[in-house]
């Protein structure tokens, strides 16, 4: 490192690291590519206090464990290499170090509001309780409505799966919001909204919480659903949320998305979402598939016969294999393509899914070799998934 720290602010950082800290956030990156935020939080590991950073990069969250006289060099290095601001969370107190052009700290200072001595030794256990980004005990409105917390903040217990449910959700979006375009109107689309709890999270984290221009549309086939969405989002003051009855295959009002969600969208009303995702150049795509049917009634392969006896094996196969190649046509579609766990199978055996990110330069000869690859799949289990059709025919849109 060519350059040191200033002396205020190693003492500051020392002090904080050797007791009393909730985390620290590294934000505002100069060079995005390389990083465009860390965390790191006190975790005790087999006895030993470590410190764990974690690193967002593109669409990707690495983590490592760090002891004390490791992390303040890496966090000095941060400082003069990339990022402009350091938020550290205290037992009693709060502070921002801004970092200049020119490469000047300063370090404000003051006291935490919500202090409680107990919270440090609960931060270094490693199984301590989550922080999430929709805070326990901060009362969030529509949560209230929708059943999940009391009036008090305190989340309903028989609700504590939806609301971790949520809060996961709502990393995957901070993971992907590198791929989006801050500075217009960031337009979504929410197709089998349903009851809407993640609808109304994405614009109270996007829009509420970091200040964000977005624009969200909320679409499924049930009126008095849609109906009472958009009395509560008129209530709360969202003004740029909209819920509209209609059919994912036929709806086209958008015209365009940055990005498309679709949670629990019923076996190939997924396939006509993920579809209109591809048609619109979507840049972001969320979806946790469901009731996969179509291929479970189709699919005959003789060298799979013994396995494929079994109803309960059959259906599990044809559902993973569904996703699988849904994953993969996105992928031949240019995204860079996951499968991610949603919430724990204890939950819900619905808990797959698929984050599709757009690539910015995508090689013709790649994408013919991914679908030339997904074409014998289809063709060894004599399959016909509803996506291929739709990516594939001139009119496959309006099937």
């Amino acid at each position: 490192m060519e350059r040191e720290i200033d002396g205020a602010v190693r003492e500051l950082l020392e002090e904080t690291v050797n007791g009393g800290l909730y985390q620290i956030v590294l934000s505002n990156a100069r060079d995005r590519e390389k990083a465009f935020k860390v965390k790191i939080r006190p975790v005790m590991l087999r006895g030993a206090l470590m410190f764990q950073e974690t690193v967002y990069q593109g669409t990707k969250v690495f983590h490592e464990n760090y002891r004390d006289q490791e992390i303040l060099p890496r966090i000095g290095n941060y400082l003069l290499s990339n990022f402009k601001q350091c938020e550290i969370e205290h037992t009693n107190r709060k502070a921002v170090i801004l970092v200049s052009k020119k490469g000047r700290m300063t370090v404000r200072t003051g006291r935490q509001e919500t202090a409680n001595t107990q919270r440090p030794a609960a931060a270094m256990m490693h199984n301590r309780t989550k922080k999430y980004i929709l805070e326990e005990g901060k009362v969030v409105p529509f949560l209230v409505d929708l059943g999940v917390q009391g009036e008090d903040g305190r989340i309903i217990r028989s609700k504590y799966d939806k609301y971790r449910q949520i809060n996961r959700f709502l990393e995957f979006i901070e993971d992907v919001l590198p791929a989006l375009r801050m500075e217009r109107e960031i337009r979504i689309v929410d197709f089998g909204c349903g009851k809407s709890y993640l609808t109304f999270a994405i614009y109270y984290y996007l829009h509420e919480l970091m200040g964000l221009d977005v624009s969200i549309t909320g679409l499924d086939l049930k009126e008095d659903v849609i109906e009472r969405c958009n009395r509560l989002g008129e209530k709360y003051g969202y003004d740029r949320l909209r819920f509209i009855r209609g059919d994912i295959a036929k709806y086209e009002e958008a015209g365009a998305a940055d990005m498309v969600v679709t949670l629990h969208a019923c076996d190939t009303a997924t396939d006509y979402a993920l579809a209109k995702a591809v048609k619109w150049g979507a840049k972001v795509i969320l979806s946790v598939p469901c009731c996969q049917h179509e291929v479970n009634g189709q699919i005959s392969c003789e060298e799979l016969k013994p396995v494929l006896q079994y109803g309960i094996i059959r259906e599990r196969m044809s559902a993973l294999i569904t996703d699988a190649l849904r994953a993969d046509m996105l992928k031949a579609e240019g995204y860079e393509t996951d499968l991610l766990e949603f919430i724990d199978m204890e939950h819900t055996p619905k808990n797959i899914l698929i984050r599709a990110v757009r690539k910015e330069d995508v090689k013709v000869g790649q994408v013919q070799e991914e679908t030339d690859k997904i074409s014998d799949v289809i063709k060894f289990l004599k399959i016909h998934p509803t996506l291929w059709s739709l990516l594939h025919s001139a009119d496959g849109q309006d099937q």
